[in-house]
Parts: C-alpha cells; structure tokens; sequence
C-alpha cells in the first residue's frame, strides 16, 4: 500500500526493533505489519480506532506503540 516502508527501508529499520512474542498463548504478529499501521496513524492524524484492518487489530497497534515508547525505541 501507498505509504507502507519498502524493502530497503524494513531492512534497515527491522533489526532495529525489539522481537515481540506472543502473550498468553497469542501470536506475535510482524513488526513490520503493525509498524505500518503506527505510521500510517501518525502520517493521516486519525484516532487509532480508525486505523484499517489490514494493519492488524487497532488496539494491538497501539499498544505495541505505547510500549516501544515507553521503552525508548
């Protein structure tokens, strides 16, 4: 999708990005899918409620979002 990292750039921002695994028996799901959708909220300036589905379950987004700024990534 327009505005989604290419190839050339998740190969330099995904190794960068601390590995997340599933929480009480749930998968992961990829950094880069949920990136995107973090991106694709702060390029629009939608709430994240508003986010498309493609990206994954809004509330997964932002959580993830939430805790990778409060780590300081």
């Amino acid at each position: 999708m327009r505005g989604d990292l290419t190839d050339a750039e998740w190969a330099i921002i995904g190794e960068l990005l601390p590995p997340e695994h599933g929480r009480w028996s749930r998968p992961a799901h990829d950094n880069r899918l949920f990136l995107n959708g973090m991106l694709y909220v702060l390029r629009v300036g939608c709430p994240w409620r508003d986010m498309y589905e493609r990206y994954g379950k809004w509330n997964s987004v932002y959580v993830r979002f939430r805790r990778w700024a409060e780590q300081g990534v």
